[in-house]
């Protein structure tokens, strides 16, 4: 299970960190990503990291803007967003996949399973 918190309203330009917490799964082994829904548009990869945070890769369109990391003691993962803009403004989902995989990080919805219930995230200009 997964749960998606520190969504909110912020100014264009600004940060926000969200965060995606894992219960009842073995957080350590497995891949994660955010993905991002704007109202009328489809669900769409931000970012995602290894299990082991070694490898991440992100959207063109947030490069240099987001970072995902992990804390595997805590079981969490983190998206930490800066330089924000107002196309950002999206309800952001933290997926995993379950059993894990081996190979890369999947960019697809379809690749992955188990997902956190979203959390808004509003840009004002």
């Amino acid at each position: 299970q997964l749960q998606a918190s520190g969504g909110g309203l912020v100014q264009a330009g600004g940060p926000l960190r969200l965060s995606c917490a894992a219960s009842g799964v073995t957080f350590r082994n497995i891949n994660a990503a955010w993905f991002r829904q704007a109202t009328g548009k489809e669900r769409e990869f931000v970012t995602g990291i290894s299990y082991n945070g070694a490898s991440t890769i992100s959207a063109d369109g947030v490069k240099g803007r987001f970072t995902i990391s992990r804390d595997n003691a805590k079981k969490t993962v983190f998206l930490q967003m800066n330089s924000l803009k107002s196309e950002d403004t999206a309800v952001y989902y933290c997926a995993t996949r379950l059993p894990r995989v081996v190979g890369g990080i999947r960019t697809g919805t379809a690749d992955y399973n188990v997902w956190g219930q979203g959390t808004l995230v509003t840009v004002s200009s």
